[in-house]
């Protein structure tokens, strides 16, 4: 389960937590992006993101935080973190679990179609976007065998809106763990400097 994780929030905690149960796994490799080639904005420093994704993850005993895109040079791509896993877990059965979002975009991926060769993926619908079946029109209908709908209530909420919430002073607790936050204001992120 990748994501840019800036900075994780409860639903991050959530989705994890399903897939865990849904799929049966053993464990659930949680690595932050690090160059997102994909992203318009810049991202917060990659140890933030990691030290923020650890704190969230925490809870969650099957959850391994892997840091490789972090300590990647250059474009972080999906196809070469899933290359490195899957040699450091050879034989063993693989699920790539994104968000409705991504879905609609993973056709613009870096080598999507050799991603769908070598995993399930497992798409978690997010509020006021298209069904799952509109998202996966995109992909050519031989190609869709692998791909399995995550049985999760999705939640309002969004790092876009929390960043905005925090740099405008206000309540996201209800939102982002408690652990996190801590750290957030610890090292002051999300805050315009005067």
């Amino acid at each position: 389960m990748g994501g840019s994780f800036d900075p994780p929030h409860l639903a991050h905690a959530a989705l994890a937590q399903r897939a865990i149960e849904q799929l049966e796994l053993d464990r659930l490799i949680v690595l932050p992006t690090g160059d997102a080639w994909h992203k318009s904005r810049t991202l917060t420093d990659g140890q933030h993101r990691l030290k923020m994704t650890q704190l969230a993850f925490a809870g969650l005993e099957q959850c391994k935080i892997d840091d490789r895109e972090i300590l990647r040079a250059g474009p972080s791509y999906t196809i070469d973190s899933l290359l490195e896993v899957q040699k450091d877990e050879a034989g063993s059965e693989f699920f790539l679990i994104i968000g409705e979002d991504q879905a609609l975009q993973f056709s613009t991926w870096h080598r999507w179609r050799d991603i769908l060769s070598m995993t399930h993926l497992v798409v978690a619908q997010r509020p006021h976007e298209s069904s799952i079946s509109q998202s996966s029109a995109q992909l050519h209908p031989s190609e869709m065998d692998t791909v399995i709908t995550l049985d999760f209530e999705a939640m309002a909420v969004s790092a876009t809106q929390i960043r905005l919430r925090i740099e405008n002073r206000q309540d996201v607790s209800a939102w982002v763990p408690a652990n996190v936050l801590q750290y957030i204001h610890k090292q002051n992120l999300y805050t315009k400097t005067i």
